[in-house]
């Protein structure tokens, strides 16, 4: 994990170290040398890591700002995901376990990951995007790395529902070309999780600069597009990932794309249909009848 990288919740600590008390000054030392551990502590196992009470965590948590610890341990994972290398992933996640039953265990993490999704995820800004998918003549949908996997189930589910949707590669320099190109005022969505690429910072920059409405999707609200959006959306996920958090991701995205076709009406059956019928004349799909 990078030493040098900078989080709020780290340069909190940094900020107001020489003015706690010795004890929360090793508390504060010990989270700063070792996020990755703390994430994943109780208060009583960082309270022994530093061999100071459990009060003393609490209060120290209290000082910072944050309501209660689960909050700081959030603001934590936060700075912990956006830092941590393959390798590191490996090791949290007990890759090199032997006996472990990896199934059940990715099943439950992933049902507490959608169980957080659905106490934080926020849904009014979820109907915003949704506003602008229903009025933007034309929508560019875009990923890079992982983030591409959701560009492009967005991207593919909304032209289901409407005309006017394009998919993007990030990773693709003729992106530029393509958002230079574009009619003024053009809606794009940005997917993106961490780790980000560089090269949607570019875009995004790039985005905003260009006078098209920018909407993101991330997984963190350290998410370093998200200064450049006009609209943002964290999809929030109660774990750290070994590669990506996914099931919190497409359920937003099903969630989008069935309410834009919800407030279609008559004219969603109608595309449908015209869709429909080019699939029969070409063949493209399996038909039982055939």
């Amino acid at each position: 994990m990078n030493a040098t990288a900078s989080h709020p919740v780290i340069n909190e600590i940094s900020n107001k170290l020489d003015t706690l008390t010795p004890k929360a000054q090793a508390l504060g030392t010990y989270i700063m040398q070792n996020p990755s551990k703390a994430v994943f502590m109780t208060t009583k196992e960082l309270a022994e890591a530093c061999e100071i009470s459990e009060a003393t965590v609490v209060r120290f948590v209290s000082t910072l700002g944050y309501k209660g610890y689960s909050d700081f341990q959030e603001a934590l994972k936060d700075f912990v995901n956006t830092g941590l290398s393959l390798p590191d992933r490996a090791a949290i996640k007990g890759i090199k376990e032997e006996g472990t039953d990896r199934l059940h265990r990715e099943i439950l993490e992933e049902l507490n990951n959608l169980k957080y999704l659905y106490e934080h995820i926020d849904i009014d800004t979820m109907n915003q995007i949704v506003d602008h998918l229903d009025k933007s003549p034309t929508v560019y949908v875009i990923g890079s790395r992982l983030s591409y996997t959701f560009a492009y189930y967005l991207g593919w589910s909304l032209t289901k529902v409407r005309k006017g949707v394009h998919i993007l590669k990030g990773s693709d320099s003729t992106a530029f070309d393509m958002l230079t190109n574009a009619h003024a005022n053009s809606l794009v969505i940005l997917t993106t999780c961490t780790r980000y690429p560089n090269e949607l910072i570019k875009l995004s920059k790039m985005i905003r600069r260009s006078g098209h409405t920018l909407i993101t999707i991330a997984d963190s609200s350290i998410c370093p597009v998200i200064q450049f959006a006009d609209l943002s959306l964290v999809v929030p996920a109660r774990s750290i990932p070994f590669i990506g958090n996914v099931s919190g991701m497409l359920v937003t995205i099903q969630y989008i794309v069935k309410e834009l076709a919800s407030r279609k009406g008559e004219e969603l059956g109608d595309y449908q249909k015209q869709l429909e019928q080019v699939f029969l004349e070409n063949d493209i799909l399996f038909n039982l009848d055939h």
